[in-house]
Formats: C-alpha cells, structure tokens, sequence
C-alpha cells in the first residue's frame, strides 16, 4: 500500500500548466512572478560553476523563463509588462544567463524601470 505513494506522477511545475487565454493583465503578472519564485533555486543552482547538477537546473530555469517571456508578450499594459520583465531579467542573471537578460533588457520601454534594472545590474550598460 505505501508504494503508491512512491508512484505518484511528479507533480506539474507552475510553468507547465495551462493557462486558460485570455487572463487579465494583473493574473499574468502574478503568474510571472510566480514562475519566478518557483525557478529562483534553479536560476541560482545553473549560476554556480561548480553545482552539481548544474545542467538540469539550467533547462529547468531555461524552461521557466520561456513560459514567462511567453506569458509577458501577452501583457497590454505597458507598465506592467516592463515590471514583469524586470523580474524575468532578474531571474536571468541568477542564473548568469546575460544573453537573455540584455535582450530582455531591450524590450523595457519604462525610463525608470530601465534606470532601476541599470542600477542593480550593471552589467547590462556594457
């Protein structure tokens, strides 16, 4: 009886389920941030050099921040669009994707969310 408990199909990360379109621009919002609550570990575990299983957290993390990027194309609001991204950069350069991030970056039309992310990443400037 206690093995099917073992059995048990793994369950569905955030990213992976569903959205029935269309959601408000507030209900996407919250989803991106907690698709990057959920990936926070994984980010951080693909940013460190000399992690274990450094590869499977970063497909795991690659995974999260495409549902996402996915998700924040479909915000209307332009300013909520550009704070949702702002958590996805951040989540990007947890796990050293920079790539990602200055594109991402890119894509902020908000002068004070592109001045807030420059001051806490640097890095994107160069």
């Amino acid at each position: 009886m206690a093995m099917r408990w073992f059995n048990k199909p793994k369950p569905k990360e955030i990213w992976e389920v569903p959205v029935a379109w269309p959601i408000g621009d507030i209900e996407a919002a919250h989803r991106i941030r907690d698709i990057c609550r959920a990936a926070a570990d994984s980010a951080a575990k693909a940013g460190t050099p000399n992690a274990k299983d450094r590869q499977e957290e970063f497909q795991r993390f690659e995974r999260a921040a495409r549902a996402a990027m996915e998700t924040a194309m479909k915000i209307g609001d332009d300013l909520l669009r550009d704070t949702a991204v702002r958590q996805i950069i951040d989540l990007c350069l947890t796990a050293e994707d920079v790539r990602t991030a200055r594109i991402l970056f890119r894509a902020i039309q908000a002068p004070t969310i592109r001045d807030e992310v420059l001051r806490d990443h640097p890095i994107l400037a160069q």
